[in-house]
């Protein structure tokens, strides 16, 4: 597959990013990739992306809340009786 970056910016900070590692462009961009992605899991667990979700759109999570919906609420709206 090929590669094609037309943003002059993107082009520049990949070559540089490139020429530091001492790597082609595609391997500067799997690398640079990797680690955003491994920074972004890092940054905020799935249950802490929740409860800033929460916070910030005014949700309350109750004790109702918490507990699990029977598996016939499923059933039901899977089609499946």
């Amino acid at each position: 597959m090929t590669i094609n970056i037309t943003n002059k910016d993107a082009d520049k900070l990949t070559r540089t990013f490139a020429q530091m590692e001492g790597v082609g462009l595609t391997e500067a961009i799997v690398i640079a990739m990797t680690e955003a992605l491994a920074r972004r899991r890092s940054n905020e667990s799935p249950v802490e992306t929740a409860a800033r979700l929460r916070a910030e759109f005014g949700v309350e999570l109750t004790e109702r809340a918490r507990k699990p919906l029977p598996r016939s609420v499923y059933d039901e709206l899977s089609g499946d009786e």
